[in-house]
């Protein structure tokens, strides 16, 4: 096997806890009672794809909610709703970065949109005085910039593409299944992310920084 030379992880669930029922409550609660058709971790409907490719601004994902939404909400809760489910970052987890960056090219690679950047950057801001996290990767992508989102085989194509990195010696960790998949499906070694887990606990780390044995 390869030596492992790159990681690329995920943000949500990896870096950065979410709760995914707390924005679905908060939608509940603004008259959008099967919202988790809409959106969830496994799940976006044409909307939510679009806007985490990028492909509608803001303003016009504001406006479609509202449509589907009653006459009484504003766009000011439903940005609220839809930021819920960002909690705090995992202090640790990025702190480990800094390590990891020292023995590997490390990447992110993450679902997002704009909405949600501007919210978890004022959070790292508040919680760990960084003004973003692209400082602390060799290439940090988000979905709404470069068109392209997990599990879509285009996007990993992508990723390795233009960081000029090999699948066979690159990791991915992320804690959705279907994006693991995808990303074995094109020949990169891949961990699921489970509950409880943190990647500073992670044998492949351990012993690599240990042993400066290949995995």
């Amino acid at each position: 096997m390869s030596r492992l030379q790159n990681i690329i992880f995920d943000l949500g669930g990896v870096l950065i806890n979410l709760d995914f029922s707390k924005t679905t409550n908060a939608f509940h609660e603004l008259g959008f009672p099967h919202f988790e058709e809409m959106f969830s971790q496994h799940k976006a409907d044409q909307l939510f794809r679009k806007l985490e490719k990028g492909e509608i601004s803001n303003s016009d994902f504001y406006e479609v909610m509202l449509k589907v939404g009653n006459d009484s909400i504003t766009e000011v809760q439903i940005r609220h709703a839809w930021n819920s489910l960002l909690l705090d970052f995992r202090a640790e987890s990025i702190g480990f970065l800094t390590q990891l960056k020292k023995e590997y090219k490390i990447y992110l690679l993450s679902n997002t949109n704009s909405i949600h950047l501007e919210a978890f950057n004022e959070i790292l801001e508040k919680q760990m005085g960084l003004p973003s996290l692209d400082g602390l990767f060799t290439k940090a992508y988000y979905s709404h910039q470069i068109g392209l989102r997990k599990p879509d085989a285009e996007i990993f194509e992508f990723v390795l593409k233009d960081a000029g990195i090999t699948a066979t010696e690159t990791l991915f960790i992320d804690d959705t299944s279907e994006n693991t998949t995808a990303a074995a499906a094109a020949g990169i070694r891949s961990h699921l992310l489970l509950p409880g887990e943190r990647i500073e606990q992670l044998a492949y780390f351990r012993d690599y920084l240990i042993s400066s044995n290949s995995i």
